[in-house]
């Protein structure tokens, strides 16, 4: 028996798992056959009749009873639900990254980093499931009293992507639940065993806990997009949190918004980082190296983007291409391997098509081509590519910005070669604006910080940024109003590898959602203002007289 099979029979998942989970019930779905196939070799893992819309309304009416239910249960003993799960993670971590690495095709370090987090944002909804506090706010009126109150909204709805295929789902689920929500949970075709492992995990904690309804987590399995537009646009569930591309967000947004819904959306990320002159190189090298070619390029928080000043670009080019010929690429179950697998066929002709691009637009392409020899059969392994374009790209027209006592961004006539760009798009370039989920880093130079800010956010999505400097003006600049338009801005260190403690999304096209730490449980509640009249006397707001 292989490892992975131990693992899933440790973690109770069944060699003829079901794709419809109502608490620790296993429902045949009525859709087509699913095959899951590893990425690593593609190899079989499972098979199993996925589920359709048609599933959905059983699913929806179990889940609605759950909640009368729990929304009336303290939100600390919802605490003790969530603190048991993240308990039972941490007894399983390993059994369950064996089975995202063999999923997901990550190495097994980040695998386990994965599920770390899950326990992480359990600990995290423990603590905030004693602090659904409002405000108490002073009032005009006297002998009163003006609060505010969060109520649990509502089942919600999780629609998850493969790269992450449990961490996502638990930021979600933790916090739904301590919040009061149930949730329904439509995990990637590309990954059903992550998410019958996830929900057999939960389920564990459910027999456990019989006083917990069981449908206050439910799983739906579907290849299609019948299920989630069921789901999207379903009255029974008052927010959708969507996690995947631009295309599938607004696809979802529209749906739900129609009926007046809430969306919850983390979309393409298109992640840029910024090096300064007075940067540390050895430092930028290592975190641009995990930023870039970790999880195979497959991150929301990939970077992407590399914008580097003039003086250093080649010294900083010539390390990282030394870096890039000589990284461990191979099987992400080994030890020592630091690049697995893209997840599949689909994804590597989505790279090839990029660099193809990328070419045409005037970039140097080194790497980027499929391994084939000493790695597995059947997977798809690629060198990381970097993507230099010669020359600076420059704006023609003013800055978009400017401080004041800055140099100023007019090109002069010892700019060298440069590429011209639009006033709308300082890049010029097509290629650099579009996210591509692969390991490509594009590489550009600029001259001020200005001009490199400028540079960073022509773009269409706004999730995560860095920036590499000593200087804090630079760093406060960069993390200022006028500086990155993402809603992650880093200083000296990557795009990549967020905690859960922050709050988690992005701007533009990233959607606008924010998932995980800080205050992000509000979107999970509805917020009550209550007014309060202790006294024998009526008066109004604003002093309006209205006397009978």
């Amino acid at each position: 028996m292989s490892a992975l099979s131990k693992a899933i029979g440790r973690l109770q998942v069944s060699s003829a798992p079901q794709a419809v989970w109502i608490g620790g019930e296993g429902i045949d779905g009525t859709g087509r056959e699913l095959i899951g196939r590893s990425p690593i070799d593609g190899t079989k893992l499972t098979t199993l009749t996925d589920a359709s819309a048609a599933d959905v309304p059983r699913v929806l009416c179990e889940v609605n009873a759950a909640f009368g239910v729990w929304r009336s249960v303290p939100a600390p003993q919802r605490g003790e639900f969530v603190r048991r799960v993240g308990n039972r993670f941490r007894e399983m971590k390993a059994d369950l990254a064996a089975v995202i690495t063999a999923e997901a095709g990550k190495i097994t370090q980040e695998s386990l980093g994965e599920v770390q987090e899950v326990i992480d944002i359990c600990d995290f909804a423990v603590g905030i499931s004693r602090q659904l506090y409002g405000l108490t706010i002073a009032t005009e009126r006297p002998e009163h009293r003006l609060t505010e109150q969060w109520h649990p909204l509502g089942p919600i709805g999780v629609i998850t992507a493969f790269n992450f295929p449990m961490a996502v789902w638990a930021w979600n689920a933790a916090l739904a639940w301590v919040c009061g929500d149930p949730v329904v949970w439509k995990p990637s075709e590309k990954t059903p065993l992550c998410a019958i492992a996830c929900q057999s995990v939960v389920a564990s904690v459910l027999r456990e806990m019989p006083s917990v309804p069981p449908a206050i987590s439910c799983v739906l399995i579907g290849s299609g997009a019948s299920v989630g537009e069921a789901l999207a646009d379903a009255p029974v569930l008052p927010l959708i949190s969507a996690t995947g591309s631009t295309t599938m967000g607004r696809a979802v947004a529209q749906r739900v918004s129609a009926r007046l819904g809430r969306s919850l959306l983390e979309l393409g990320g298109n992640n840029g980082m910024i090096v300064t002159p007075s940067a540390d190189l050895e430092l930028t090298t290592r975190a641009i190296v995990f930023s870039a070619v970790g999880t195979c390029g497959q991150r929301c928080t990939t970077l992407r983007r590399l914008i580097v000043h003039e003086s250093i670009v080649d010294d900083l080019v010539r390390r990282l291409r030394a870096i890039y010929d000589r990284l461990p690429i191979g099987d992400p179950r080994e030890s020592g391997v630091l690049v697995g697998p893209l997840i599949d066929e689909r994804a590597f002709a989505a790279m090839q098509f990029a660099l193809q691009r990328a070419q045409a637009e005037g970039g140097i392409v080194h790497g980027g081509h499929r391994i084939t020899e000493g790695v597995p059969a059947d997977g798809f392994y690629v060198r990381p590519a970097l993507v230099e374009f010669p020359g600076r790209l420059r704006q023609v027209g003013p800055a978009t910005h400017r401080r004041a006592g800055s140099p100023s961004n007019k090109p002069s006539q010892d700019d060298g070669p440069a590429i011209e760009a639009s006033l709308s798009h300082p890049t010029g370039l097509s290629i650099i604006r579009t996210e591509t989920f692969a390991p490509i880093l594009y590489v550009q130079n600029y001259r001020t910080l200005d001009e490199a800010i400028a540079i960073h956010n022509d773009v269409p999505q706004g999730l995560a940024s860095s920036i590499m400097t000593s200087d804090m003006r630079e760093a406060e600049l960069f993390c200022s109003a006028v500086g990155s338009d993402c809603g992650i801005v880093n200083v000296n260190v990557g795009p990549s590898g967020a905690e859960i403690g922050g709050a988690f999304g992005g701007e533009k096209e990233t959607g606008g959602g924010r998932e995980s730490g800080s205050d992000s449980w509000k979107a999970y509640m509805r917020r009550a203002t209550n007014t309060i009249n202790y006294s024998r006397k009526l008066p109004l707001a604003q002093g309006i007289q209205f006397d009978v």
